[in-house]
């Protein structure tokens, strides 16, 4: 059975950063894409950023690019989201899943597993 578990999320001022953490055990680690989402009380989920088994190459949502930054540690078979100038709108419950790494990494429906998510709360 597969587990991604999050860690990370927490209360932070508006312009204040966070750092996500995803612990996965698909084996071998290497060969799935990993991504982001987040789902805001009352909207849909959506894509917040993905990337490729290798590390190499990364996928980011217009409203985070500049300011997150997705990275993938595939020896800790963990993937990270490092947020910064952090916005009220940044507000939700965050998941990380896995993906083929040959996927559609910003479709949600192209994802196999997903953790339990974390909460991330940016106060204005």
């Amino acid at each position: 059975q597969v587990q991604l578990v999050e860690s990370g999320g927490g209360l932070v001022q508006a312009g204040g950063s966070l750092r996500l953490s995803c612990a996965a055990s698909v084996r071998p680690f290497s060969r799935y894409a990993m991504g982001w989402f987040r789902q805001a009380p009352g909207k849909e989920r959506e894509f917040v950023a993905a990337v490729r088994g290798s590390g190499e190459t990364t996928f980011y949502a217009d409203s985070v690019k500049g300011r997150f930054t997705i990275s993938r540690d595939n020896a800790k078979n963990t993937v990270y989201l490092q947020m910064n100038s952090l916005k009220p709108e940044d507000t939700a419950v965050y998941y990380c899943a896995t993906a083929r790494d040959q996927a559609v990494v910003t479709d949600g429906g192209q994802y196999d597993y997903w953790g339990q998510g974390t909460q991330v709360t940016v106060s204005s």
